[in-house]
């Protein structure tokens, strides 16, 4: 499966080239690293085109995943991949895409929204009728001249069968270290633990989960390793963890990456 999702990752710029050199190998730099710890799952890459609706690229772990038909994908846009998700969580979906384009029109700089990646999650039914959870992550590429994202890559994974999961929206951005920080987060359902921690100490989990060392962690985000050690015992303090595949655990759950 890891030779699988590596060979992925490179399907995505045979089709496109122009993302070659670009911030979005950045971004996919920072989806193979994750792939190396995280539990064994199922990915696939779709180009997203809001403005029209239509996904001009859908790879090929699509069909191979859920079974779906890649053609009627590439023909009828929104309206066949709609179909499929979950009708308890498509409006919340919804939701979730309005609150993070106020967030990224109102808070963020033009030129820093490349940087961005947006994560969520959501319920997805398959050939045979079974939902499964899907978690995203979107790199914008193409804005209009408002700056408001227009085109992205988005890398999906299937994780798990399809017990209801609390929906949950980030917004992270690279930093001068090619390190993602945390710029917003929101739990949809108000039930769960993470709530309580900081976007930092979001940061800091991740990173612990990547199996990072405290050192590493403070080069990555421009802090101290006293700060980080600090975060360290808060977080596990609060969340009551005392190892790495727990924390694993908790990140893929609570989609931290």
């Amino acid at each position: 499966m890891k030779k699988n999702n590596l060979d992925l990752f490179t399907e995505i710029f045979d089709t496109h080239k122009e993302y070659c050199g670009t911030v979005v190998e950045t971004h996919v730099q920072k989806l193979k690293e994750l792939d190396a710890y995280l539990p064994r799952m199922q990915s696939f890459f779709i180009v997203t085109n809001t403005s029209t609706k239509m996904y001009p690229f859908v790879s090929k772990n699509f069909e191979y995943t859920l079974g779906l038909d890649r053609k009627k994908m590439a023909k009828l846009g929104a309206t066949y991949w709609f179909s499929h998700f979950h009708p308890d969580d498509l409006p919340i979906w919804m939701r979730v895409l309005e609150d993070l384009m106020l967030f990224t029109m109102t808070e963020i700089s033009k030129k820093d929204r490349p940087k961005l990646c947006y994560s969520w999650n959501f319920r997805i039914k398959n050939k045979n009728g079974e939902y499964l959870n899907t978690f995203e992550h979107l790199t914008p590429v193409f804005f209009d001249d408002s700056g408001k994202p227009i085109i992205g890559v988005a890398h999906l994974c299937i994780v798990g069968g399809g017990e209801q999961r609390p929906i949950i929206a980030t917004v992270k951005k690279l930093n001068d270290k090619n390190e993602y920080e945390t710029l917003f987060y929101k739990n949809y359902s108000q039930k769960l633990l993470s709530v309580s921690l900081t976007n930092r100490e979001k940061d800091v989990v991740r990173l612990l989960a990547l199996n990072k060392t405290s050192a590493e962690i403070a080069k990555k985000l421009f802090i101290s390793t006293h700060t980080v050690n600090v975060h360290r015992k808060n977080i596990l303090g609060k969340l009551n963890f005392d190892s790495t595949i727990q924390l694993v655990q908790y990140c893929l759950v609570n989609q931290l990456f």
